[in-house]
């Protein structure tokens, strides 16, 4: 018969994966809808939109088997901070979901007309929002400190690529106000982007407080601000 800290343990682990894949989820969203934005493709934006649907079915599991392990297990100290863990990130994670679908939305609202431009910064985004997120999962399940500490300072490069969107799509409306309504949903295609590694900077804050019982928060410039250690 298993101890209840064998039980535990083991589903902790199972979870963990539960996140993984949930995050593999998330991360092929946010790429696809890059995609059907550049290539236009109104198909693959309807299909990514319903599977966001998918996405949400799986955090709500993943919590509602968390939370059923909170209260029968009665977890202390690290392992209540894995799973209180584990909640955070899901939300994040779905959160991330919600943008990619957002972006599939937008590529529908531009529908078939062309786009002002081929895109070249809000890819480039997508592409370090990706990496910072593969890199948070990968630092939660090894409960690697120093990664997570390291992964924000992308953050700061998102939001410069950001402006230069903004600064870009200014241009082609002073030059034609007539592209102000694509230019208008590219920028919020581009803070979407922002808003997913924002996300990820969260879910690295997280990472810190499991390891260490510290509160801390990556400010703009990826110091960090220190708060009371909360066992």
């Amino acid at each position: 018969m298993s101890k209840p800290r064998e039980t535990l343990a083991r589903e902790i682990q199972h979870l963990e994966d539960e996140v993984l894949i949930l995050g593999t989820m998330v991360e092929d969203a946010l790429l696809a809808s890059i995609g059907v934005l550049k290539k236009r493709d109104m198909d693959g934006a309807r299909s990514l939109i319903a599977k966001d649907i998918d996405i949400n079915a799986r955090r709500y599991a993943i919590e509602d088997r968390t939370l059923a392990l909170i209260a029968l297990q009665q977890p202390v100290a690290g392992d209540l901070r894995v799973l209180a863990a584990i909640l955070e990130i899901v939300t994040e994670l779905e959160r991330i979901g919600d943008y990619a679908k957002g972006i599939a939305k937008i590529s529908l609202l531009i529908g078939e007309q062309p786009l002002l431009k081929p895109l070249v910064d809000i890819p480039l985004m997508a592409e370090k929002a990706l990496s910072m997120l593969r890199g948070a999962l990968a630092a939660f399940i090894e409960r690697d400190v120093e990664t997570a500490r390291a992964i924000p300072a992308l953050d700061d490069e998102v939001d410069q690529l950001y402006n230069q969107v903004y600064r870009e799509l200014i241009t082609y409306i002073l030059a034609d106000p007539t592209c102000l309504e694509q230019a208008n949903y590219l920028l919020w295609a581009a803070h979407n982007l922002e808003r997913a590694a924002d996300r990820v900077s969260n879910i690295c804050e997280r990472i810190l407080f499991t390891v260490t019982g510290e509160f801390s928060e990556f400010d703009s410039e990826v110091s960090l601000r220190k708060f009371a250690p909360v066992l």
